[in-house]
C-alpha cells in the first residue's frame, strides 16, 4: 500500500534496511509472478488466479490477526468500507491487472501502475475542493506524459486485445489510487493487517463471484502456474506486506515510500531477464517520465505535511 504521511525521525536500522528490501525485491517480482501464472497454457484463468490467491492470504493474515490477539470483527461502518476498498483494491486493481497480463508484459503493467500516486493526488486535490500547486499540475502532466509514451506502442499496434490490455492497467491504476483514498478518508478501527485481511477475503469473493459469471473453467494449473501462485500468496501477500508493516515502524516514512520507485525497476529488470521482455526507448523515456512525475507527487505531499506540523505546533504554542 502506498503511504503519505511525513513522521518525526527514526533512526536507520539494519532490520528496518532489510526489511525494506524485502519489499522491494518481492513487490517488484509479484509482476513477474502474475505473468507466469496466467500466460497461456498455465492452466490458470486470470479471475481464478486472483480470487484463489486473495482468499488463501486473507484467511492466513486474518488467523495471524487472532494468533496475535488482535481485534477482528468490524463495526457496520468498517464492514461498509472494507467491502468497497477491498473491490477497488482487488478487483479493480489487482484483478484488471492480472486481466491485462495475459497480453502485456510485465514491466510494462508495473511502470503503468507506479503513476497510482498521481491519481491519489489528482483525487486528493479534487476532494479537498483546492487549486492545485504549479509543481502538483507539473508532475501531473509529466507523469501522464509518461504512461502516454509507455501505451503507446500497443495503442497503435491496431490489436484490439493489446489496446483494451493497456487501457486495463490504466483503469487498475485509477481503481487501486480511488481505493487507497477511500480507507484513507474512512479509516477503520482495526490493525492494518486485519483490515487487509478482510480486504483481500471480500476481494476473493468478488473474483469467485466473475470467475462463475464468467464462467471460467476450473483450475487444472502447471507446475510452473502453482509454483508463481504460492509465490505471490506466502510472500507477495503475507511476507512482504509483513515486512512492509514492520519497515513502517523501523524507518522513516519517507525511505519505506522508496519502493514506489524501485518496484517498477525491478519489475522490468526481472522481466527482461527471465521472460526476455524488451526494454525498448519507450519503456525508458515512459518509465522516466511516470518516475518523474511521482517524484514531483511526493515533494508536494513531504511539504504539505511539513507545512500542517508547523501549523499543528504553532497552535499548540498559542494554547499553551
Amino acid at each position: 500500500m502506498w503511504e503519505f504521511n511525513v513522521e518525526e525521525r527514526k533512526k536507520i536500522t539494519p532490520a528496518g534496511l532489510i526489511n525494506l528490501l524485502i519489499v522491494y525485491f518481492v513487490w517488484g517480482s509479484t509482476y513477474l509472478a502474475i505473468r507466469i501464472g496466467i500466460r497461456g497454457g498455465s492452466g490458470f484463468q486470470p479471475f481464478w488466479f486472483g480470487g484463489l490467491r486473495v482468499l488463501v492470504a486473507g484467511t492466513i493474515l486474518l488467523l495471524l490477526g487472532v494468533i496475535r490477539g488482535k481485534v477482528i470483527r468490524p463495526n457496520k461502518k468498517d464492514l461498509k468500507v472494507l467491502i468497497a476498498s477491498g473491490f477497488l483494491l482487488w478487483i479493480g486493481g489487482n484483478g484488471l491487472v492480472v486481466l491485462a497480463e495475459q497480453r502485456i508484459d510485465s514491466g510494462i503493467a508495473a511502470l503503468v501502475v507506479a503513476s497510482t500516486p498521481i491519481w491519489v493526488a489528482l483525487f486528493e486535490s479534487i476532494l479537498d475542493k483546492r487549486m492545485p500547486s504549479l509543481l502538483l499540475i507539473g508532475s501531473l502532466i509529466v507523469g501522464f506524459g509518461g504512461i502516454i509514451v509507455l501505451s503507446l506502442p500497443l495503442l497503435t499496434s491496431g490489436v484490439r486485445a493489446d489496446i483494451l490490455s493497456i487501457l486495463a492497467v490504466m483503469l487498475a491504476s485509477f481503481s487501486w489510487s480511488a481505493g487507497l483514498v477511500l480507507q484513507t478518508r474512512q479509516p477503520v478501527s482495526l490493525s492494518r493487517g486485519v483490515s487487509s485481511a478482510y480486504q483481500q477475503l471480500f476481494g476473493g469473493l468478488f473474483f469467485a463471484l466473475i470467475a462463475l459469471l464468467a464462467r471460467e473453467p476450473l483450475p487444472t494449473p502447471t507446475t510452473e502456474a502453482w509454483l508463481a501462485w504460492g509465490y505471490l500468496v506466502l510472500f507477495g501477500s503475507i511476507f512482504a506486506f509483513t515486512a512492509f508493516v514492520s519497515a513502517l515502524q523501523q524507518l522513516p516514512t519517507s525511505l519505506v515510500t522508496t519502493y514506489a520507485y524501485v518496484n517498477p525497476v525491478i519489475a522490468v529488470l526481472l522481466g527482461w531477464l527471465i521472460l526476455r521482455e524488451p526494454i525498448t526507448p519507450w519503456t525508458i523515456i515512459g518509465g522516466l517520465f511516470v518516475m518523474i512525475g511521482v517524484t514531483g507527487i511526493f515533494r508536494v505531499n513531504n511539504k504539505k505535511a511539513h507545512l500542517d506540523q508547523e501549523s499543528s505546533a504553532g497552535e499548540k504554542q498559542r494554547e499553551g
